[in-house]
């Protein structure tokens, strides 16, 4: 009983502290002073979650005083955003409503923590992810208010940050659900810093050995870095202070999880990295002076003082990123011959780098429409996802990807005939660019005209092209289009226009089989059109009708007779194959479904499956990863309750989590090096006499392997080679890769 009533006491003093650091930083900030309604705020809350704990034991009110102080202290935002975030889980885990917030705190209050209520079912079907629903819920809310998405991003990084409580499997679902939106979506809303520590803390639970690998490699080679940037930074300090310039000068040290992602995309080691270190000045204009003057002038003095990289300069002060970040980028040749990157910003493009200029927006110092450039610039972001809810995909994880292609897409800048700049996402076509101008322009472009030269509507555009659309009347959507646009817009439109035209062909197909039948003297029943489903291997009636308007299935008194014939004959492949011979027929996989790991409703989630000798035939590995022992695995339940194995950061294993998270389940390995498994590995450098030998003797005499193919393209004195091998575990790939990059000529080597 008294460890009881003490326990109770220090969980109070505990609340009480948390309450008063958030009070405090709310006081320092530039905001109305409205402590009476944060207060408020906060003894509500805290009663309505009275006697409720978290998973790692402390009082549940921990977790709203943790995301209302993310709130005021990293991103900045004001009274009426810590209220919100202190009563965010209130509605949806008591019993009081949005109503009862309403009349207490007013509809502002209320209209946002209505945004962040989770909800569950919706638009897309039992079987798919609440995850998809509880984004289009936040984008739908946050097109009327921005801090909806602001105050959820603070709470997913407290979760993150809290993250160590949760069983594996919610750790994957949750790590993986940050790193597929919410990350990019902090980058997209100019929130740098967070973006960085959600990257980070996802990358620390999905790879934990690769995270703690790279933190102890930063960790040793600190003294070194120390000890170059001194060296480069004194040399323009001198000459800042020469002009009188007001500065500061960081260093920025690349993330654990960017320097992951660079060794796995550029095939190098952590030793080959060479920009982990970037510097950045940090300027307060002098009275008189203009910020991008200050900027500009900073440049010009470290170009004297060190060789500029001419094709590594980046000006996003004159045209800002979309998400508001403004700085000038340098790449100069330090005096111990390496290229550092050097970010030159004011102090104020500095704090719209870290909190982002969403943070601002509308709502600083009581303004309410704001005419500032970077306010339009986040309308238009917001009108783009009303554009893309106002057309939903049908599916859950279509709509997970449609938002990401368009949302979190880098930017390009293109110029249109008269000099008017388009902001585009990278890797956009012509054909992009015609449905951004308008839908009706890209259903009809026949081509486009770019740097006044012309190319295809699949022509890929770089940033400064100027490009003029050519249409024509004559001109409709075709169904390839679909593969090569990119953004958002053009693929929605095009798809609802297709769906348009392949609802005409369904009509017109139905409307030729009644007439068939009629010509048959027989009647059109749904037993018979279920029938002549079976018979020409269709699922559902639309795909049956849409088969028959486009000419894709012949019906003529052959197929009536086998129909509606007394005895049903087995299905005569070859016989109705041979008016279709574009379709082949798909070959039937030899597993069987008995053999297979079936998931039955007393299958607990939060306990790992064990992959060893005995067990891993029950196990499904699709082909888009390729897992073997060592990997970080997890697994999926799939429709028909089997379990999918699939690497952690292979793509499809990505987009799983983020839209079925309460599908997976923690997987780990339990080999013991008594069978072998496929592995591939790729090389590319310079080619010469006898290198193709030096593998070979590397591979098989001196570490006794199992070469399965060795496949080689050389061209130019270049070569790329691709080799299939067998082995145990992922340690001996890398252990592989690590003497075969000893070997003159090779240049890149990684696994595949």
């Amino acid at each position: 009983m008294a460890e009881d009533i003490l326990k109770r006491t220090d969980d109070e003093s505990m609340v009480d502290a948390a309450f008063r650091k958030l009070l405090d930083c709310y006081m320092q900030s530039s905001h109305r002073q409205k402590v009476d309604i944060i207060t408020q705020a906060f003894n509500f809350a805290r009663q309505a979650h009275r006697g409720v704990r978290r998973l790692s034991g402390e009082p549940y009110i921990m977790h709203p005083l943790a995301v209302a102080y993310i709130a005021c202290k990293e991103m900045g935002l004001g009274s009426t955003s810590i209220c919100a975030a202190l009563l965010h889980d209130v509605v949806e885990d008591t019993d009081y409503t949005i109503d009862d917030i309403e009349s207490i705190f007013g509809s502002k209050i209320a209209t946002i923590v209505n945004g962040l209520t989770k909800i569950s079912g919706g638009i897309f079907g039992d079987k798919a992810s609440a995850q998809a629903e509880n984004f289009k819920k936040l984008l739908l809310t946050m097109s009327d208010d921005i801090r909806v998405i602001l105050i959820k991003i603070c709470d997913r990084l407290h979760n993150m940050r809290t993250l160590a409580s949760q069983p594996a499997n919610k750790q994957y679902k949750i790590a993986g659900e940050t790193l597929y939106i919410y990350a990019p979506l902090a980058n997209r809303l100019g929130l740098n810093k967070i973006k960085t520590e959600l990257e980070d803390l996802s990358f620390r639970y999905e790879h934990p050995e690769e995270y703690e690998n790279i933190c102890r490699k930063l960790k040793s080679t600190q003294e070194q870095r120390d000890m170059l940037f001194d060296e480069f930074t004194s040399p323009i300090r001198a000459a800042l202070d020469k002009m009188g310039m007001q500065y500061e000068i960081k260093a920025r040290v690349k993330s654990p999880y960017s320097i992951w992602n660079k060794m796995r995309n550029k095939h190098v080691t952590f030793d080959e990295i060479y920009d982990i270190l970037a510097v950045r000045i940090i300027c307060s204009p002098r009275e008189g002076e203009d910020e991008i003057n200050e900027c500009f002038q900073i440049y010009v003095a470290v170009s004297k003082l060190y060789k500029a990289h001419p094709d590594r300069l980046r000006d996003w002060l004159n045209h800002p990123k979309a998400n508001g970040y403004q700085a000038l980028h340098v790449t100069l040749m330090s005096l111990l011959g390496r290229w550092i990157e050097v970010q030159i910003r004011s102090k104020h493009m500095d704090e719209i780098a870290e909190q982002g200029f969403a943070a601002h927006w509308k709502y600083k110092a009581g303004e309410n429409s704001p005419d500032d450039e970077r306010d339009k610039e986040l309308n238009d972001w917001l009108r783009t996802i009303k554009e893309i809810l106002d057309d939903p995909q049908p599916d859950a994880m279509d709509f997970l990807d449609t938002i990401k292609l368009n949302l979190f897409a880098s930017e390009i800048f293109v110029f249109t005939p008269k000099g008017e700049i388009v902001t585009m996402p990278a890797e956009c076509t012509a054909l992009d660019f015609a449905y951004n101008i308008h839908t009706f322009i890209g259903s009809h472009c026949i081509g486009a005209k770019v740097n006044h030269k012309l190319v295809p509507l699949s022509h890929k555009l770089q940033s400064g092209d100027q490009v003029e659309v050519l249409t024509s009347k004559a001109q409709h959507v075709q169904p390839e289009w679909i593969n090569f646009v990119f953004t958002a817009k053009a693929k929605g439109k095009i798809q609802a226009q297709l769906r348009r035209d392949e609802k005409v062909i369904r009509s017109e197909g139905e409307e030729m089989l009644r007439q068939w039948f009629k010509e048959h003297d027989t009647e059109m029943t749904v037993s018979l059109v279920d029938k002549l489903c079976d018979l020409l291997e269709v699922h559902k009636h639309d795909q049956l009708y849409l088969g028959i308007g486009r000419k894709s299935f012949v019906l003529d008194d052959v197929l009536h007779k086998k129909l509606t014939g007394k005895k049903r004959k087995a299905v005569d492949i070859a016989g109705w194959r041979k008016y279709v011979p574009f379709i082949k027929a798909e070959k039937k996989k030899a597993v069987k479904t008995e053999d297979k790991f079936i998931v039955t409703d007393d299958f607990d989630k939060k306990k790992p499956v064990y992959l060893t000798e005995e067990t891993i035939g029950k196990y499904i590995f699709p082909d888009c990863c390729h897992a073997i022992p060592g990997d970080d695995i997890l697994g999926y339940i799939d429709n028909k309750n089997r379990i999918k194995i699939h690497r952690r950061d292979c793509p499809v294993a990505i987009r799983l989590k983020s839209s079925y998270g309460n599908r997976i389940v923690d997987a780990k390995w339990g080999m013991h090096n008594q069978m072998l498994f496929d592995a591939g590995i790729f090389a590319k450098g310079i080619d010469r006499i006898g290198l193709l030998k030096d593998v070979t003797q590397i591979l098989s005499d001196e570490l006794q392997l199992n070469i399965k193919s060795v496949n080689i393209n050389c061209e130019n004195e270049l070569f790329e080679a691709h080799f299939a091998i067998r082995v145990h575990h992922r340690a001996e790939v890398q252990d592989i890769i690590k003497k075969l990059r000893g070997i003159q000529g090779i240049e890149e080597i990684s696994m595949e």
